[in-house]
């Protein structure tokens, strides 16, 4: 069992609209819009709003999309601010949040936008939890929409679940799903050890996961909401579903029914499985590429981890990256790839795992991390986001905006992030 788990934590391991004519904002030229974020000066929800506040300068600097503006200034929330200060202080729009909680225990956000040098009110929205510990979705709705508002490139994905597995102790691991900053986070699968988490579905209804619960290693797949569950299939050593297709009707399955792993195809209608790889040694982490008529995989074929591409009809294996000996992990989205590599000794006498972007179209090769430990990197839907768990002294979640080559970390608290979805 000690073998199984070592070799899994090895190898898996624009242009705005216009407001008016002061405000038109060119992302590539930097002319980035200020705006000021503030909680209203005559509402009682302070505590919460407070921490609303901070998701949305949060999401406007992980957007790439505004330029946040650090002065303070406050007004009632059906008064005009102080629009000759702000003007003064270089700040184009102006944020202002209220909040209501209803007996029923239904919580709103409230928000006024103004656009400071047209003096005007140019975006009025509420927003509505059933619980006020979702808040954090609150704000993410309400930095979507503003950006919207603009037609900026969509930050849509910022409402999405992400779902991951955390380490809870020896043989322990639980599944959570939370936002991608892990302001919330609600544990959905525990007691003994799940891990591999997928996402079943676009709507974020059901997810696969591997459980060392039965007898074998299991795939299951869960609906998070009701609590149906069916067992996929179970495998002898290593178990995990490491993509689903757009439509939900195909999965790439990682299983080891003859000892060594392999990568099955598995149709979710037929429920036919296929393999596809037939190498004697380490062939894990699967995903599709070039519209689900191949795939991109990890294997030890050369003697340590590297990145392989493969038909799906077919036995020809390609190599796709030159880059390091030991590459042992792999996303796509259409294109685009990004693998996890071991880079050399760095001056402190660490290892780093950096990501690095490549594309089965060119040559080239570009760095997308500079320090500690980055693995299991996932494209958002647009395929312009990489999500990725970083560890560096704690656990994080990571986030790279690749067209705006700018990059956060959002840290767990408690437990290690084993592998993570979107």
């Amino acid at each position: 069992m000690f073998k199984i788990f070592l070799l899994i934590s090895l190898l898996f391991s624009t242009v705005f609209a216009e407001v008016d004519a002061n405000l038109e904002i060119v992302k590539k030229a930097n002319a980035l819009p200020k705006i000021l974020v503030s909680v209203a000066n005559d509402t009682a929800e302070v505590e919460t709003l407070n921490k609303i506040k901070k998701g949305i300068v949060d999401d406007f600097e992980v957007s790439g999309h505004f330029d946040m503006a650090t002065i303070t200034s406050q007004a009632p929330y059906d008064s005009i601010p102080d629009i000759l200060t702000l003007s003064n202080q270089g700040v184009n729009l102006f944020l202002n949040l209220s909040a209501k909680k209803e007996s029923n225990g239904n919580y709103t956000l409230m928000t006024k936008l103004y656009d400071v040098n047209a003096r005007a009110l140019v975006l009025e929205k509420n927003f509505t939890t059933t619980q006020e510990e979702r808040f954090i979705f609150l704000a993410h709705k309400a930095a979507i929409s503003i950006n919207d508002f603009f037609k900026a490139p969509s930050i849509a994905w910022m409402e999405k679940f992400v779902v991951f597995s955390t380490y809870k102790g020896p043989g322990k691991a639980d599944i959570m799903i939370g936002d991608y900053t892990l302001t919330y986070k609600k544990t959905v699968v525990t007691g003994g050890l799940n891990i591999f988490p997928k996402w079943a579905d676009k709507e974020q209804k059901t997810i696969y996961y591997t459980s060392y619960n039965y007898k074998k290693p299991t795939l299951v797949k869960l609906n998070i909401y009701n609590r149906s569950k069916e067992i996929i299939m179970e495998s002898d050593g290593m178990l995990a579903c490491s993509d689903v297709n757009a439509d939900g009707t195909k999965l790439l399955v990682t299983a080891s029914p003859t000892g060594q792993p392999d990568i099955f195809l598995y149709e979710t209608r037929s429920k036919k499985k296929t393999q596809i790889t037939k190498y004697s040694g380490i062939d894990v982490g699967g995903h599709f590429i070039d519209g689900d008529s191949r795939i991109v995989f990890v294997s030890d074929r050369l003697g340590s981890p590297n990145i392989f591409a493969q038909g799906i009809n077919s036995t020809a294996v390609e190599r796709l990256v030159y880059h390091s000996n030991n590459n042992s992990s792999v996303t796509s989205h259409e294109s685009n790839i990004v693998f996890s590599s071991k880079d050399a000794q760095n001056e402190f006498g660490g290892k780093n795992f950096n990501l690095y972007l490549i594309s089965t179209k060119t040559d080239s090769l570009k760095r997308l991390t500079s320090s500690g430990i980055n693995q299991f990197p996932k494209f958002s839907t647009d395929g312009e986001t990489l999500l990725y768990i970083k560890t560096e002294g704690n656990s994080s979640i990571g986030i790279i905006r690749l067209n705006y080559n700018k990059s956060f970390t959002f840290p767990l608290t408690g437990g290690r992030i084993q592998s993570i979805d979107w």
